[in-house]
């Protein structure tokens, strides 16, 4: 249920998929898009896996601003996770058809919840894309920007690579595009 006493709260989100990837991040970002609206979509990038050997993820990270709560968020995740197939595992390192994670909701934190989650400062292909949206915004703990965090960051630790791919066709209404400098080359594509 949407709670309209209070303004709505700006939430970043992680998603990857290394099953048919590019099928699965397209099918999040249309159901987010069906769920909350207008979406802000990083770029997408390639990353070799962590912790397991497997097929190359493709990650972003996707921004919206919602007036649901953190567990109402979470449980549409699963729904997401059970609609793309994926199949929990006690290995968290393994192969997923979709990954869908919480990374920041408003400056809340709540560590049952995992808020500010971990992700954000222990993978580039977290922070790099939740950079490239929301350069200013603050880790609620730290109280450093994510421009600062990525700028600190090991980047050779977890290499990445931008990929181009252009969801936009996928989304209904307006995103938020990325606007680039000239030397990348890409102008405002959805992921």
């Amino acid at each position: 249920m949407l709670d309209t006493r209070n303004a709505p709260v700006n939430v970043y989100v992680s998603a990857g998929s290394n099953i048919a990837p590019e099928h699965h991040l397209r099918m999040a970002c249309q159901a987010l898009e069906a769920i909350y609206g207008e979406l802000t979509l990083s770029s997408v990038y390639r990353n070799p896996t962590v912790g397991f050997k497997g097929n190359d993820f493709l990650n972003m990270v996707i921004g919206f601003s919602t007036h649901e709560t953190p567990e109402q968020i979470v449980a549409n995740f699963e729904q997401l996770h059970q609609r793309a197939g994926r199949r929990r595992q006690a290995n968290p390192f393994c192969s997923r058809t979709l990954d869908l994670d919480l990374l920041m909701y408003g400056d809340l934190v709540r560590p049952e919840l995992k808020l500010p989650h971990g992700d954000i400062q222990k993978y580039g292909f977290v922070l790099g894309p939740l950079a490239e949206i929301a350069p200013n915004l603050r880790h609620p703990v730290s109280g450093r920007t994510m421009r600062s965090l990525w700028a600190d960051f090991d980047r050779a630790a977890h290499p990445m690579t931008r990929v181009k791919l252009d969801f936009s066709d996928a989304l209904v209404l307006n995103y938020q595009p990325i606007l680039r400098p000239p030397s990348t080359a890409i102008i405002c594509p959805v992921i």
